[in-house]
């Protein structure tokens, strides 16, 4: 494995922005905020949850002083849909959930208003809507993410192709643009991708020389290629968090790489997705923790989100597929899922 040295460069989190439209038989748009599967959420109940944290949470009340209530709604939003996936995975996947951990997960969520705590909007919308719901259905969502997450990490990989794009900073737009238009490119003609590569190990090569040699390093877009990769989960439980491991075969993926580590961008084209066999490494199986088997049981869901035939009503913004996350707009999502030209569509 040869990104940046080794995939961990790539132990990232998210982006791509999704807003799947459903049609035919089932649950009316009208008046809904939101429909997954068999259930709608109409938009005076998303109302009244917000009425409800305003009245129950000072950080609520601070956000409406703020005009800053469309974070409550979305968050609500997403925590319903995040749900319904949940559900629907545990039950094609035949999982129980562990009742003695529920009962633990759920005793350790307090009644205390959400104050403010310095810990920012995001953090603070996410326990008052978390507060606003049963406690033991939040608990066992979580719960079940963990064990789909044990289920599937030992014999899930993914083949793949991918380009590094260099950044030089987290908010690098030119460096997203890019990442953006070359995953178009790909999709609509996989056969550019090898040659792309050659020239990313090139100037990559280029680049390592000069820091040798003390001369100044050759501008290069690219920080890293490679063909044929294989990535077991496993492995790289903290890869295995993103838009890679959730997309199907014959999707391109961007996204930008987590940081610290790195602010730069990268582009996946997915040749190959295994979920039935242990996976050959040249590294031993690393033990996640258990916030990284949520992220990664929320990750795991992202197959499932064609199956629910999602839709969001355009007042509380786009799915972002790589995010699995709701956002205000295309623009805010973090990065994309495109299906390669000719193949199965992907979510996009």
């Amino acid at each position: 494995m040869r990104i940046m040295g080794r995939p961990r460069a790539l132990v990232a989190v998210v982006a791509g922005a999704l807003l799947l439209a459903g049609c035919g038989a089932g649950p009316s748009q009208v008046g809904s905020a939101v429909i997954v599967g068999d259930r709608s959420v109409s938009i005076d109940s998303v109302q009244s949850m917000i009425d409800q944290a305003v009245r129950e949470h000072p950080y609520a009340k601070k956000l409406a002083g703020e005009h800053k209530l469309d974070l409550l709604g979305r968050e609500i939003v997403r925590q319903t849909v995040l749900h319904e996936l949940t559900a629907r995975a545990g039950k094609q996947e035949n999982l129980v959930a562990d009742q003695a951990k529920i009962a633990a997960l759920a005793a350790q969520v307090t009644p205390a208003p959400v104050t403010d705590t310095g810990q920012g909007d995001q953090v603070a919308v996410t326990q008052i809507v978390s507060k606003l719901r049963d406690r033991n259905e939040v608990a066992s969502d979580v719960v079940l993410e963990q064990q789909l997450a044990q289920k599937t990490l030992p014999k899930l990989s993914v083949g793949a192709d991918y380009i590094g794009i260099t950044a030089t900073g987290d908010n690098d737009q030119a460096a997203r643009t890019r990442a953006f238009d070359l995953a178009k490119e790909f999709a609509a003609d996989p056969g550019k991708v090898q040659a792309t590569v050659q020239q990313a190990q090139q100037e990559a090569q280029q680049a390592q020389q000069a820091q040798q040699t003390g001369m100044p390093a050759p501008q290069s877009g690219y920080s890293a290629g490679q063909t044929a990769e294989l990535f077991g989960a496993a492995q790289y439980p903290g890869l295995a968090q993103t838009a890679l491991f959730g997309s199907e075969k014959n999707s391109v993926v961007v996204f930008q790489a987590q940081k610290p580590q790195s602010a730069d961008w990268f582009v996946f084209v997915i040749r190959a997705r295994g979920t039935d066999q242990a996976v050959p490494a040249d590294q031993e199986a690393q033990k996640p923790t258990d916030a990284q088997l949520t992220s990664i049981g929320t990750r795991l869901l992202q197959p499932y989100l064609g199956q629910s035939g999602l839709r969001v009503n355009p007042r509380y913004g786009v799915w972002d597929v790589v995010g699995m996350n709701l956002v205000p707009n295309s623009d805010a999502t973090q990065g994309i899922v495109l299906p390669v030209r000719g193949a199965a569509p992907a979510q996009q």
